[in-house]
């Protein structure tokens, strides 16, 4: 089936993540639900006026424009591949535009309260607190993506060294320091989970107390509860945590092709988005100490 080749390709030849993988394939899944509803027209020969239709009906399900853009954009992807392959000699989406979508301002968590979600918050004791605090901290010190938090393994992780070792988009390696702190907390959590009694996927870092391994689901209810606790912020996501390291190392002065670096961007213009809080001091200092400000 081209579909399955499609996805074939983006794992093997684009080096695709699993997440992405599966994201690319649920939505070329309900667009092929919703061609079999309709006309029944298979979705390797489906023309804009049924893309069309589908968009039309997921705006009226109420999903988001942001969400319907990222669907089409699969789409786009995979009848790129049509024409690749020869199956294909035009582009049903040529004229399509994406839908507007609101700019969102994504706010980083301050110092004050990242303190608070690493020093106040009562974790609890045993295995599951020390495993969501390890976590919390994790995320905030290393600015790791959710994905590669999940696929961390045992052997990434260099206590002697104060490095791990994480995999990136594109299979990208690289080496992210670690505080003593964290070193600190991984080694307290690590004391608890040699102790379960099933060690099932015992080559991850982080495992729920079955011993499996643990989902994206589950890191999001943990970061979104215990930073719920401290901050009154819409955004409380693993992402976020990402982006409030980003923000602090700017704002403390670090180098932006080294922040890039830590973060695994390939570029930097996907780092500078996380320098609008840091311009955003500037301009108050500016502002309280040029002389012609003055009155």
């Amino acid at each position: 089936m081209a579909l399955d080749a499609f996805l074939d390709y983006l794992k093997v030849e684009r080096n695709y993540s699993k997440h992405t993988l599966e994201a690319y394939g649920k939505d070329l899944s309900d667009f092929t639900g919703f061609c079999e509803q309709g006309d029944g027209v298979l979705v390797a020969a489906a023309q804009y006026i049924h893309i069309r239709s589908w968009i039309v009906a997921l705006s009226q399900q109420g999903v988001s424009n942001r969400s319907i853009n990222r669907k089409v954009s699969s789409l786009r992807a995979y009848y790129r591949f049509l024409r690749k392959i020869g199956q294909r000699t035009d582009d049903p989406l040529v004229k399509h535009r994406a839908l507007k979508v609101a700019k969102q301002v994504e706010v980083p968590f301050s110092q004050q309260e990242m303190d608070a979600v690493l020093l106040q918050i009562d974790y609890g004791e045993g295995f599951t607190g020390a495993r969501d605090k390890a976590m919390v901290e994790l995320l905030y010190g290393t600015g790791m993506r959710r994905a590669e938090l999940i696929e961390l393994r045992l052997s990434d992780v260099d206590f002697s060294g104060r490095t791990l070792k994480v995999l990136g988009k594109r299979n990208k390696e690289r080496l992210i320091p670690i505080l003593d702190t964290l070193s600190q907390t991984l080694s307290e959590y690590l004391k608890y989970r040699n102790q379960l009694a099933t060690l099932e996927a015992n080559e991850y870092f982080f495992l729920l107390e079955s011993g499996k391994k643990i989902y994206p689901n589950l890191v999001y209810r943990t970061i979104n509860k215990y930073l719920g606790e401290v901050s009154a912020k819409v955004k409380k996501s693993p992402h976020m945590l990402r982006h409030t390291f980003a923000t602090h190392l700017l704002a403390q002065g670090a180098d932006i092709n080294s922040v890039k670096e830590l973060l695994g961007h390939a570029g930097l213009a996907a780092t500078q988005i996380y320098t609008h809080q840091g311009i955003a001091e500037l301009k108050k200092v500016h502002r309280s100490a040029h002389p012609r400000n003055k009155g």
